[in-house]
Formats: C-alpha cells, sequence, structure tokens
C-alpha cells in the first residue's frame, strides 16, 4: 500500500486518533481493489464482507424496488461507505456501483468489529460518524419534503460550489439523469428546474453548469442550516 494512500486514510475522522499499532493491524488486512466504470460494488440484502474507502472516482449509492430505481448518494473521496451495515453485521439497505473508475480500500468488515473493542478512540469515532451520518439523512428528509426542486437543485449548486472553493462553474462528472434521480427529481424535471434557475444566475450546458449572479442564486435557495449540511 502506498504512504500516500495510508496518509490520505490516516486523516479520515474514523482512524484519525486510533493508534498507530491499531491502525496498522487494521491496513495490514486491508487490499486496494481498482475497478472500472459501472461495477456493482455491494448489493442491498447482502451481507457486509468489508468497509469501503473511496479514495479515487466516485461511487453512487442506489436502491431499487419494483422495477423502480433511485439514486441515495454520490460517495467521493476520500469517503467510507456503509459504516451501518458492517458496524451491525446487518444486512445492505443500499447497492453501490462505480460511476467512475474507481480505486477502493477494503477492509474487512470483521477487522473492523474486532477493532471496536480494542480501541477506544476508534470505537468513539464510529459513533461520531454515525451520528453525522444519521443527521444528514434528517436534513435530506427535509430538504425533499420541504423544499421545491428547484430550491434543493439551487442548493445543492451552492453546496457542490462551496466544496470546490467556491468556483462558479461546475462539471459534473456523472449524467444529468443521475443528479435528478439524488435529488428526487425526474430527469425532465431537472430540465424544467434549471430553466427556472437561468432568472437567478445559472447557465447550463450538458454536464457544465455555472453561477452567473451568486447573489440571485443565493436569494432564491435561501440555505439553512438546520436543512443544509
Amino acid at each position: 500500500m502506498r504512504h500516500d494512500d495510508l496518509t490520505q486514510i490516516r486523516k479520515l475522522p474514523l482512524f484519525s486518533k486510533m493508534s498507530d499499532a491499531h491502525f496498522a493491524s487494521l491496513m495490514k488486512a486491508a487490499l486496494f481493489q481498482r475497478f472500472p466504470e459501472q461495477v456493482i460494488l455491494i448489493e442491498e440484502g447482502h451481507r457486509p464482507d468489508f468497509l469501503h474507502v473511496v479514495v479515487e472516482g466516485s461511487v453512487e449509492l442506489f436502491a431499487r424496488h419494483r422495477g423502480r430505481e433511485t439514486t441515495i448518494e454520490i460517495i467521493a473521496p476520500v469517503m467510507t461507505f456503509i459504516l451501518a451495515a458492517v458496524a451491525q453485521d446487518d444486512v445492505y439497505l443500499k447497492s453501490a456501483r462505480t460511476l467512475t473508475p474507481a480505486r477502493i480500500l477494503l477492509i474487512p468488515a470483521q477487522a473492523v468489529r474486532d477493532m471496536i473493542g480494542r480501541d477506544a478512540a476508534f470505537a468513539h469515532a464510529m459513533i461520531s460518524e454515525l451520528a453525522l451520518r444519521y443527521r444528514g439523512i434528517v436534513r435530506a428528509l427535509k430538504n425533499e419534503k420541504l423544499r421545491s426542486g428547484s430550491e434543493r437543485l439551487a442548493n445543492w449548486i451552492l453546496r457542490t460550489s462551496r466544496e470546490q472553493e467556491n468556483s462558479n462553474t461546475i462539471e459534473l462528472g456523472y449524467e444529468k439523469r443521475t443528479l435528478a434521480s439524488r435529488l428526487g427529481m425526474a430527469p425532465e424535471n431537472l430540465s424544467r428546474a434549471l430553466l427556472q434557475l437561468a432568472k437567478h444566475g445559472v447557465a447550463s450546458r450538458g454536464r457544465k453548469i455555472e453561477i452567473t449572479n451568486r447573489k440571485a442564486l443565493t436569494s432564491f435557495a435561501s440555505p439553512d442550516p438546520l436543512l443544509d449540511s
């Protein structure tokens, strides 16, 4: 395993405060794998064999029911998934597939569970991460139920811009229909929302979304810390 990879993973809140010896032990049991795009990594209803850490590329978490499918989350580097199923040794409630070619660290699920009892800092970090994920789910639920599609899209644009150092240009690394599903919208509704946002400082072409008037977009989006992380 490359030193740079270990450094990135060590910085994750889940691993940052555990002892050096315990971190080394956990990484010794882990392995890196490269995957092309559109590879199914895990399937809902199956029990976890590994905790996954996305180091390069992006991964889509999604679910299916009676022929319908929805995107739940897009995982970007460097981030773990799905911790709750690993901690509980319970079935996945979501599936995952690569959106782009990806490099992923696989940590055996049993090794993760064993480490909970061996390293108090790791156990505390796991509780904190699970709590953060839960609060994220509550915010996402409120966002979907309390905002229109255009408002959800506007806030997603502002949040993504902040994550990209306030860049005014957002390049989607996946198709717009995936973004629509992530925001709880049909693709045609996303197109209509983009047209509506043209009046509020947004331009769109292909996979590129540009903020042309941040003040106008912020006024329309009305971000709220109780809904937006």
